[in-house]
């Protein structure tokens, strides 16, 4: 016998776990139409060479990466934004500019497990290419927000987005002489919420061969209580000595989203520097607020050199990518429905003499499904209605269609435990009814 055991950090899901997370992409993929993205896929596999340095280092280490039959170095893709760059590039002649897509499927990292962290999951990116201004990081932040308020039915106190921009970090670093450590800086600073602000001191110290210049850094990155977007901008224009281009986009994407109305979900945090090196400009991260430890559950950027390791063609990006499994644990964890999520039906039909009545059976399923009613026929002649239950618990299915030896239908709700004897034709009405 083989033993049945997953791999770590790789999990089956069982159809209580599937039918809400595809409800959940199928909800997200109705919202990315609603604003004008296409669907797109990728190869799990690429060449090496094509995923290999583009992430930074810490997930070189992450990629999963073989030889095939052949003897070709190839990989598992880390995230969907580096191949989507290798996509846009194989292209370039195909797609339009501005080029806007969402791509959901799984990826794979091999980094240590942990809640919401597996080394196989979901992400769902997307994106806007062949643009570089304020109105196109204004839509992709646009997008989240809409995407989360369905998400939380309208509740916008329960996540926040927090924003910042590489440049002006960047700028920062030049008026310390430390640009050309940059990289190694903004990786160390990424981990500020992983391993506490004492640790990063010291590697700050290390890395900018002053402690006075680890300190300044961390009071750029510093989170003042209470001080709005424009505050906060106002004083890192001040630590930098003026105001830049960066801190001028972000003015200029604040305003956008003040006339959209929807400026009070978002907050300036220079702490947010995101760890992967491709990104350039704004960059952002989603926490929730009755969660903050899980970690962030929507993020992404500016990026506007990665096309260019693949093409010489000018495409500059920008993105966002919601860790799904991630925030439905999240969603588990908070005690909150997945969109209303259901079973895999609405209404189980049920005969005590199946043989007796099975067409019947079938010509109502078959009603009910052409008004959009999701019906499962049991297979079986029921001897206890336990295991009908059972089955109904099972499979999350609320309503059960009972066809009894006397020839009567009654209609039993599993949640409320009540029935109602009908009539054939009151059977739709009364199905409908009880869904809605």
């Amino acid at each position: 016998m083989i033993d049945p055991v997953v791999l770590k950090g790789f999990r089956d899901s069982l159809p209580g776990q599937e039918i809400p997370k595809k409800r959940l992409i199928s909800k997200l993929e109705e919202i990315f139409s609603l604003y004008g993205f296409s669907p797109i896929d990728t190869p799990a596999l690429e060449y090496t060479s094509v995923l290999l340095g583009k992430g930074g280092g810490e997930t070189d280490k992450q990629i999963f990466h073989f030889q095939d039959n052949g003897g070709r170095e190839v990989a598992l893709r880390f995230d969907l934004t580096v191949p989507f760059a290798r996509f846009v590039a194989s292209h370039a002649g195909e797609i339009s500019r501005p080029f806007k897509r969402y791509h959901i499927s799984k990826v794979w990292r091999g980094e240590n497990p942990q809640k919401g962290r597996y080394r196989e999951f979901y992400q769902c990116d997307f994106d806007i290419v062949g643009v570089d201004n304020a109105y196109s990081d204004a839509e992709i932040l646009s997008t989240m927000a809409f995407c989360f308020d369905t998400i939380f039915q309208g509740d916008s106190s329960r996540y926040m987005f927090h924003l910042s921009h590489r440049g002006l970090f960047n700028e920062f670093l030049d008026s310390l002489c430390v640009r050309d450590r940059s990289v190694e800086i903004l990786r160390t600073v990424d981990k500020l919420r992983k391993i506490g602000r004492d640790e990063v001191a010291r590697l700050l110290s290390q890395e900018t061969g002053s402690a006075e210049k680890a300190e300044g850094i961390l009071s750029f990155i510093s989170v003042v209580e209470k001080e709005d977007f424009l505050a906060t901008l106002a004083r890192l224009e001040g630590l930098i000595g003026h105001e830049t281009a960066s801190s001028k986009r972000m003015k200029d994407i604040h305003t956008l989203l003040v006339q959209e109305g929807i400026a009070d979900r978002f907050m300036l945090d220079p702490s947010i520097t995101r760890g992967l090196d491709y990104y350039t400009g704004i960059v952002y991260e989603t926490f929730l607020t009755a969660l903050p430890s899980i970690g962030s559950v929507c993020s992404g950027g500016r990026y506007d050199n990665l096309a260019s390791l693949y093409t010489k063609e000018d495409l500059p990006g920008v993105g966002s990518s919601i860790g799904l499994d991630r925030l439905i644990a999240a969603l588990e964890d908070l005690g909150l429905p997945i969109l209303g999520s259901r079973g895999s039906a609405d209404l189980l039909i049920v005969s005590e003499d199946k043989a007796g009545s099975y067409e019947e059976d079938v010509k109502v399923a078959s009603t009910l499904r052409s008004r959009g009613v999701r019906c499962d026929i049991y297979p079986f002649d029921v001897k206890k209605m336990k295991a009908v239950y059972d089955y109904c618990d099972r499979n999350g299915i609320p309503l059960v269609l009972i066809h009894n030896w006397k020839g009567e239908r009654i209609l039993k709700d599993t949640r409320s435990k009540e029935s109602v004897v009908l009539e054939a034709s009151e059977v739709a009405g009364a199905v409908e009814d009880r869904l809605s």
